[in-house]
């Protein structure tokens, strides 16, 4: 099978390789779909995503819908949870294995992800998904799941004014999800393409103060811009990563106010089920993220219109 592979920065080479086999606890899925994101652009550009740099070549993906190819589940379609937690540590025991350093992601550090046909994964991990939902959108149920995890640390009630800065695929998200909860939205994105989607999805762009924002852009002018904007004693959640490992900001900005800041990193282990429901009950639309949709021996145009930010959500189809 044909398995793309990232060997530094810039440098992504098709592989012919075996198929893989499922373990004991795993389930044989095929990948019908993956979504490109912000993590994976860092990847190519950079070679690396925090401190995590890339050791050997390694096959991208975490943003994944599939079908099980074998056992008992077989032909069921699927979303999937990138982040196989160890379950012992500390912070598992206590809920929090999102922050879990003993288990491994798809598409990061040593562990491969889904940029090929077939790929072996815990079956716990593989929830199914509704018959109606196509496969390019169903990859957008982890970056749900993401803004899920963010809307939460947020705390935005019905009454409450929220602000998005960054109007990608999980800022729009994001600007849905503070909608159902009855908040006031405002949005800011440079790309102005993006912003009239925050637009259509019942967000203003007109400025004033609120009492929640949400950075997801990964620049310090998204960061400042949030903690200008936030009221003080407000909270700001930072969800974007930035280049080079380094965010910078105003303190005193931030301390005269007296803001909470919040860092999100990825989802909770309840989170790809709840976004699974909100789809189902039509509370949540994925129709029109997917801009871009792309096999996988097209993959230099797909991670070109990544890196350059043009559309919304890019989409590679391994088995297209």
């Amino acid at each position: 099978m044909k398995v793309l592979r990232l060997h530094g920065p810039g440098d992504l080479q098709l592989h012919e390789e075996p198929e893989p086999e499922a373990g004991p606890t795993e389930v044989l899925l095929r990948v019908t779909a993956v979504g490109l994101c912000g993590s994976d652009r860092h990847w190519f550009q950079e070679g690396s995503i925090g401190d995590s740099e890339l050791v050997r070549p390694l096959v991208l993906g975490h943003e994944f819908a599939a079908t099980i190819e074998t056992g008992p589940r077989a032909g069921e379609r699927v979303a999937v949870d990138p982040a196989d937690a160890c379950g012992r540590c500390a912070q598992c025991l206590a809920g929090l294995d999102h922050l879990c350093a003993n288990g491994r992601f798809a598409g990061h550090g040593v562990t491969d992800g889904a940029l090929r046909p077939l790929l072996a994964w815990p079956g716990h991990l593989a929830y199914p998904i509704p018959d109606w939902l196509p496969d390019p959108d169903a990859a957008l149920l982890e970056p749900l799941g993401v803004a899920l995890h963010a809307l939460d640390l947020g705390s935005v009630d019905a009454s409450g004014t929220a602000a998005v800065f960054g109007c990608g695929p999980i800022g729009l998200l994001l600007v849905q999800l503070l909608r159902l909860t009855g908040a006031e939205v405002f949005a800011a994105d440079p790309l102005a393409h993006r912003l009239a989607a925050a637009e259509v999805l019942g967000a203003s762009a007109e400025p004033r103060e609120v009492d929640v924002s949400f950075e997801v852009a990964g620049t310090d002018e998204a960061v400042g811009a949030a903690l200008e904007a936030t009221r003080p004693g407000g909270r700001v959640v930072l969800v974007g990563i930035p280049n080079g490992d380094r965010t910078s900001f105003s303190a005193s900005t931030a301390r005269r106010k007296g803001l909470t800041l919040l860092l999100s990193r990825r989802m909770t282990r309840h989170d790809l089920p709840r976004a699974i429901a909100l789809v189902a009950t039509g509370d949540i639309s994925l129709a029109g993220l997917v801009t871009e949709r792309h096999g996988l021996a097209q993959w230099d145009e797909a991670f070109a219109k990544l890196t350059e930010r043009r559309g919304l959500k890019v989409v590679l189809e391994p088995n297209a």
